[in-house]
């Protein structure tokens, strides 16, 4: 099992680590590249160790609202099923940011007992981004450690990076931001009760709120492939607030679930996004919503029945 840091500025490891440090917001392909070397460390004798913060440092320092990938919780469990040993998730408290990058490098030195740092090119740490992996180089002879800086991946000409997935994401290009991830993205969270206006007009669904920090895809429709209790089941999901029904609803994830009948109520539940189907509006009554619900049903079985979709 990873073992998880967090809540303390005073992390400690004591065996010899291999440490990687960033946001890793969404965990994509060009991270792949980093936590593949710290797989390659980790077979040589050393505890692999991802170091990041506890929310986007982004918006504590500016205080502009940063949507996350992956919230802290998803990337626990997801750095756990790649292997990682340690993952440290340090508060960005007013002193580690106003820390001079010289320091905060000794701090996780001494403190990790780092043996080898990796790193990507575009790498920055300490008081206004003034650390970078030339200043890990200059400091490798002191501290004893090794330095790996890792090259960017590239798609279609542009760095592989989590504002480019965020890009793709907020425009609705789900399967672009697929291809950028390595994998489907997807909202993990606790199934709530809704006002189950769906098992009234006969399509039950079952209802996520993520985390107001976790960016969701443009209101719509979208197939999907939902994962409850490590089973996997096809489903057709609305990302939105249900503008035909009265009242004010938070932007929410309804799923209905093709061929499945049972109670998912507060279980923890995984929907992966797989492509649009169409945007969400407002329909002039319940009856032309059913209707077109249907419609969305039949779309999402007519996918999965082509063999080249399932994957």
């Amino acid at each position: 099992m990873m073992r998880y840091i967090r809540n303390t500025t005073e992390f400690s490891i004591e065996r010899e680590s291999v440490l990687s440090l960033g946001k890793f917001d969404g965990i994509h392909r060009g991270h792949e590249l980093l936590l593949e070397r710290l797989a390659e460390k980790k077979e040589q004798g050393l505890v692999s160790v991802v170091f990041t913060f506890d929310i986007p440092p982004r918006q504590s320092i500016d205080g502009a609202e940063a949507k996350v990938l992956t919230t802290n919780e998803e990337k626990v469990h997801r750095l756990e099923r790649i292997g990682v040993d340690c993952l440290v998730e340090c508060p960005f408290t007013e002193e580690i940011r106003c820390m001079d990058a010289a320091v905060f490098l000794e701090k996780i030195v001494r403190q990790l007992h780092v043996k080898c740092m990796v790193v990507g090119e575009d790498f920055r740490f300490g008081h206004n981004r003034g650390g970078d992996y030339r200043l890990l180089r200059q400091y490798a002879g002191r501290y004893g450690y090794e330095v790996c800086v890792i090259p960017k991946m590239k798609e279609d000409a542009r760095d592989i990076s989590s504002t480019y997935v965020r890009e793709e994401i907020a425009r609705g290009n789900i399967e672009k931001a697929n291809r950028l991830l390595g994998y489907r993205y997807y909202v993990t969270s606790v199934v709530g009760h809704g006002n189950q206006i769906g098992r009234t007009i006969g399509i039950p669904t079952i209802n996520q709120v993520p985390p107001p920090e976790k960016l969701l895809p443009p209101n719509g429709v979208y197939v999907t492939e939902v994962y409850i209790d490590e089973q996997k089941y096809r489903g057709i999901t609305n990302v939105g607030c249900k503008p035909t029904i009265e009242g004010k609803h938070p932007v929410g994830v309804e799923t209905h679930l093709l061929d499945f009948c049972g109670d998912v109520y507060d279980k923890l539940v995984t929907v992966e996004f797989i492509c649009p189907v169409r945007r969400e509006r407002k329909f002039d009554s319940v009856d032309a919503l059913r209707a077109q619900m249907q419609d969305d049903i039949a779309f999402g079985r007519a996918y999965f029945s082509n063999d080249r979709n399932i994957t």
